[in-house]
């Protein structure tokens, strides 16, 4: 127990990548910590799509930007990225994703590879070259894109210090 808190007090976001691909062993791992993530009534409503095709990730890096209305990379160069998709008929469709996020990135410190969450999904997934990614994927039309979740080993500077905790974070009623 105490290794799991000491992992969710020491992970942070990165945001430069070593161009190396993340180890099968690694991946696997997260992976598979990602499906034991609590869902409601444990309907396991999530779905995740694994991307380490560069070219792929240059789209799907291409379409956030597009959406962020820049030309920046803002999947940082990570080698690896899992998209989740939120099902838009589930009432905790998108609480249930967001906790799946939640736990990719804890897994993904766990072993040793960094994750930094990437908004902009559901528009990305929206935009006509979404869609056509999504079907060419075989997601179903009720999957919304919720976020990304990139993965990959941290270049120098990558990830930044620990920010002390805000005051009134917890109130004891």
């Amino acid at each position: 127990m105490q290794e799991t808190l000491i992992d969710i007090r020491n992970r942070r976001s990165c945001r430069s990548y070593l161009p190396q691909q993340i180890k099968d062993e690694e991946l696997d791992a997260i992976l598979e910590a990602a499906t034991w993530t609590p869902t409601g009534r444990g309907k396991q409503s999530p779905q995740m799509v694994v991307v380490q095709d560069a070219d792929m990730l240059r789209e799907l890096s291409r379409l956030n930007a597009q959406i962020l209305g820049s030309n920046i990379d803002p999947m940082y160069g990570a080698p690896t990225a899992v998209i989740v998709f939120a099902d838009s008929t589930n009432e905790n469709g998108i609480l249930d994703a967001s906790l799946l996020m939640g736990t990719l990135m804890l897994a993904a410190h766990a072993v040793g590879v960094a994750s930094c969450w990437i908004n902009r999904g559901k528009a990305m997934f929206e935009l006509p070259e979404g869609k056509a990614i999504k079907e060419k994927w075989g997601v179903e039309e009720k999957y919304d894109g919720l976020a990304i979740c990139i993965l990959g080993y941290a270049a120098e500077g990558g990830i930044p210090p620990v920010k002390p905790r805000r005051e009134g974070y917890v109130i004891r009623a």
